[in-house]
């Protein structure tokens, strides 16, 4: 992407309501908050796919960016090949994954199980006046 790579320190990251915006209002709130400045807002869409599709996916869109794409190789699971796509800036991962993936493959290649789904949840009850009745109800 061609903003900055840079910390952002804001004054706050709490915007009311942003999620509501159209991707120009949210692109506008970030400027007011002294988030992005007027240069980086200009770069927000670097390719890939349009920002009218990519609101659609997925919340609080302000840009798109494409990167690019590359595969790692050698990649066995469970006695199966793999060849995993990957998109990212940083030079070298996709090489690195490759070559780990072919020293592990040497040995047989990585084994992986699925373990049956564990679901948990709570339930807070207030202002119960008989605990054992809820208990049983």
């Amino acid at each position: 992407m061609a903003v900055e790579s840079r910390a952002i320190v804001a004054h706050s990251s709490r915007i009311t309501g942003f999620h509501r915006l159209n991707v120009e209002q949210r692109r506008e709130a970030l400027r007011q908050h002294g988030i992005l400045n007027a240069t980086e807002l200009a770069n927000l869409e670097s390719g890939g796919i349009d920002c009218a599709t990519a609101n659609s996916m997925i919340e609080n869109v302000i840009g798109t960016h494409a990167l690019p794409l590359g595969v790692a190789l050698n990649i066995r699971i469970n006695d199966k090949d793999y060849v995993v796509p990957m998109a990212i800036e940083e030079p070298s991962v996709v090489a690195a994954a490759s070559n780990a993936a072919k020293m592990i493959r040497a040995c047989g290649g990585f084994r992986a199980e699925v373990t049956a789904p564990v679901m948990i949840g709570q339930v807070e009850l207030r202002d119960i006046t008989d605990s054992q009745a809820a208990v049983i109800a």
